[in-house]
């Protein structure tokens, strides 16, 4: 069964963007997003809710093409509309059912690609395997959070720690529901 590995940006206090989707001061070069871009090289697969995939529109991303050209993409969301979608982009409905399929599917682990709300949603229903954060060493004090709204408690398991150029760690840890 396919993992999902949540792969995200992170300031110390848990903020994955400031307020209005600023994400000015994290880090946005060096050998730390050098090693995060060659890490999306063996994922094959993107699932990812409308908020974060509207959010690459800031950058040129152009309404139904693909984030990462070498991934399939599922779009969760109930209210994105597109014209016109490349092959291997999918909008599907929030449920369950799907992420269950998906993980069933042959193929790598599944990329997680940010979205607090999306993340929370999935960690609400223990979904999430690997959180493997891109922790920078700011503090924000607002803005879009980790986890979104969920509270639902974890115990988390230290793979490994890597550190880089600008104060940048990638941290990846093991996430064990509590039952």
């Amino acid at each position: 069964m396919r993992r999902i590995i949540y792969y995200v940006a992170t300031t110390i206090d848990g903020y994955i963007s400031g307020p209005n989707e600023d994400i000015s001061r994290f880090t946005a070069s060096g050998d730390g997003v050098e090693q995060y871009l060659d890490d999306l090289k063996a994922f094959d697969t993107v699932i990812m809710g409308r908020r974060t995939y509207e959010f690459g529109y800031k950058f040129g991303l152009i309404p139904g093409q693909l984030a990462y050209p070498h991934m399939k993409h599922y779009i969760f969301s109930s209210t994105l509309r597109l014209k016109h979608c490349e092959k291997g982009l999918e909008v599907v409905n929030l449920d369950i059912n799907i992420v269950e399929e998906l993980q069933k599917e042959e193929g790598s682990d599944i990329y997680l690609c940010g979205g607090g709300e999306f993340a929370g949603w999935l960690h609400e229903n223990e979904m999430i395997d690997i959180l493997k954060i891109k922790l920078n060493p700011i503090l924000l004090g607002q803005g879009v959070r980790l986890f979104g709204n969920s509270t639902k408690p974890v115990n988390l398991e230290l793979i490994s720690t890597e550190k880089y150029q600008y104060g940048l760690q990638i941290i990846t840890y093991s996430i064990n529901y509590i039952t």
